[in-house]
């Protein structure tokens, strides 16, 4: 029965209900289909329609949220289990278990090499079912983990028994085989270089493994590596106390060191579980190692500290990237901050040209609790900016639909659309799509740090940068700068267009039509790999600008002679218009002025003076004559 004065407001709040209960997806359309039945009027079901819509949004971001909060818990937990444990089996279980949480698969397990034996056996399972996988040992080079052993990088495969690039053997085969495994990613765990064991995760079902996956697993390598490190100094303490009584005080030494170390890793792990900032993880390991740390990102610039000259540093940073270790640099020592092959940034340590092997592990573990916090700061800045790319796509979309409804969801964002931005529009230079999801990411890096958006938007990338106080908000500076380090950060060059600064959806939006006509323009002009704004373009930008700045044009090109004529009285300005209205001839451009023909060449000299000798160039006089028509149309 059809109920005309019936209210949308019971459905609103069971759909409210729904997400604070943390319903599944298919009761929201319950709602919508119950409202049906009870013979709802069309307006009032339109409006349930769009707020179920809108939930869904809602209950989407939500459990990625959680799923993200799920996996940084146990990324904490694992740091956590690694400070408090001695035990190496406890940690180790605790970690592929982990591995296996985080990836959601089947399956994990962690395979380390017999040295005795000259082969690679099963050290630690979870979610394993055949005994005959859980014995399995392997020969060195064979099957997915001898890849990743050789290779010392990681390696997947959405179907192991088909995937030809790993060496099948009968017997691991059978054991795969027996354990229904299909999907299967190995990493490798690295100590000063060295592969030391190979941390896997598998799925029974075909999957393709996300980068973020590769990275996170990584981190977990990386933690399995510094348990068997621990585990191995500690065991070498104890060998040394067993076979070197008479130097009792040297094994003091060492056992104190290491104990040392302990209790730093597990005082920048508290660090980290309590939120800490990379300045606050940079000044501890500079108290712990009595000198001055700077922590650099992964263009050279700083984090934290004293920033130092990337091209200096370059070889050393290579190098240790290559050795999984701290190198020395002249009087300071430089550690790469990894998470598996991706280079996050860089530790610097200056004040301590001479470290013990003790300070240098303490060093080194510095490096990789600073990977996990910048590896967790850029998951969540990610997930973050994914938000908040949908709404620059539907302000550029349809800024008009509800500019309320866009400022009011800017600002529960964080992203304040009334107060100024900038809006730069990125294109790879060489126009490649395929190039477009690379620069994205670039641009996400570029704004990480400020309530900056980006999103793909029409076959561009689009920037919207808030003008900050006292900053520059000058567009054909900003549009430089960001091509340059969009270039570095994509490797590859970059066109960028910057509209004029703007505040509210509807300017917003026009000064991204601008932006997107200046990017266009530079790829006619054969200008691909620049940033400029329209006013930068000449006449072109007057065109091409929404504001049509036609007295910013004009004082751009004939500044110098307005401000000569000004100051000296002279009729540079009149003398030049009538050199192009009489075709370029002195004989005719002198009768018009009623001036001798020495005094037009005079002038016409000074004009060069002041202009450069181009200014008689077709680009250059096209500009001037069309600057001196718009000021003599203006009243000039």
């Amino acid at each position: 029965m059809n109920h005309p004065h019936e209210s949308a407001a019971p459905a609103l709040r069971r759909l409210l209900d729904l997400l604070a209960s943390g319903a599944a997806t298919e009761d929201f359309a319950d709602v919508l289909a119950d409202a049906r039945r009870r013979g709802a009027p069309a307006a009032v079901l339109a409006e349930i329609d769009d707020a179920t819509w809108q939930a869904l949004r809602v209950h989407r971001t939500l459990r990625q949220h959680r799923r993200r909060e799920a996996e940084l818990t146990a990324l904490f937990d694992t740091a956590g289990d690694l400070a408090a444990s001695r035990d190496l089996d406890t940690v180790l279980q605790a970690i592929v278990r982990r591995a296996r949480m985080l990836l959601g698969t089947d399956t994990a397990y962690l395979t380390l090499p017999d040295e005795a034996a000259g082969d690679t056996y099963m050290r630690v399972t979870d979610g394993s079912v055949s005994v005959l996988f859980q014995t399995l040992r392997l020969s060195l080079g064979d099957g997915l983990g001898g890849l990743v052993a050789q290779a010392a990088r990681p390696y997947a495969t959405p179907d192991y028994r088909t995937d030809e690039r790993f060496h099948h053997t009968g017997t691991i085969d059978a054991g795969v085989l027996d354990e229904g495994l299909v999907a299967i990613i190995g990493v490798p765990l690295l100590l000063g270089g060295q592969v030391i064991g190979v941390l896997f995760a598998a799925d029974r079902t075909p999957r393709a493994f996300s980068p973020d996956e590769v990275a996170l697993l990584c981190s977990l390598a990386a933690h399995a590596a510094i348990a068997l490190d621990t585990a191995k100094s500690l065991a070498d303490t104890r060998a040394a106390l067993a076979e070197l009584n008479a130097a009792n005080e040297l094994v003091r030494a060492h056992s104190s060191a290491v104990q040392r170390a302990e209790q730093a890793h597990d005082r920048l792990t508290d660090l980290v579980l309590r939120g800490a900032e990379v300045p606050d993880v940079a000044a501890a390991v500079a108290a712990l190692l009595g000198g001055e740390i700077a922590v650099l990102d992964a263009e050279g610039e700083p984090l934290a500290g004293r920033s130092a000259p990337a091209a200096e540093l370059a070889e050393a940073v290579a190098a240790s990237r290559t050795e999984g270790r701290s190198v020395r640099h002249g009087e300071q020592w430089v550690c790469a901050v990894l998470a598996g092959h991706d280079a996050l940034g860089t530790l610097v340590l200056r004040g301590r040209p001479d470290l013990d092997d003790a300070d240098r592990r303490l060093f080194e573990r510095a490096s990789v609790v600073t990977a996990l916090l910048l590896l967790l700061r850029r998951s969540v800045a990610e997930t973050e900016n994914r938000v908040r790319g949908e709404l620059l796509t539907d302000l550029l979309t349809a800024p008009e639909r509800d500019p309320a409804g866009l400022t009011a969801r800017g600002r529960r964002l964080g992203v304040d659309l009334a107060r100024p931005h900038l809006v730069l529009v990125a294109e790879p230079a060489d126009g490649k799509a395929d190039d477009r999801g690379r620069l994205a990411g670039a641009a996400r890096r570029y704004l990480f740090g400020s309530r900056g958006v980006s999103a793909e938007h029409a076959e561009t990338v689009v920037l919207l940068a808030p003008v900050e106080s006292g900053g520059t908000d000058d567009p054909e500076d900003s549009a430089r700068q960001a091509a340059e380090r969009l270039a570095r950060l994509a490797g590859f060059p970059v066109t960028v267009g910057a509209g004029r600064p703007a505040a509210g959806p509807a300017a917003l939006a026009a000064s991204y039509g601008e932006g997107l006509r200046c990017v266009r323009a530079l790829r006619v002009l054969g200008r691909a790999g620049e940033g400029a704004s329209a006013r930068a373009l000449g006449f072109l930008g007057v065109l091409l600008g929404d504001g049509h700045d036609v007295d910013g044009f004009v004082g751009a090109t004939l500044g110098p002679l307005l401000a000569y004529d000004a100051r000296r009285g002279t009729e540079l300005v009149r003398t030049l218009r009538a050199y192009f209205d009489c075709g370029g001839s002195l004989t005719r451009a002198k009768d018009e002025l009623h001036v001798h023909v020495n005094t037009v060449v005079q002038r016409l000299d000074r004009v060069e003076a002041l202009l450069g000798r181009d200014w008689s160039q077709p680009e250059r006089s096209l500009e001037l004559q069309l600057a001196l028509r718009l000021q003599l149309l203006a009243g000039g």
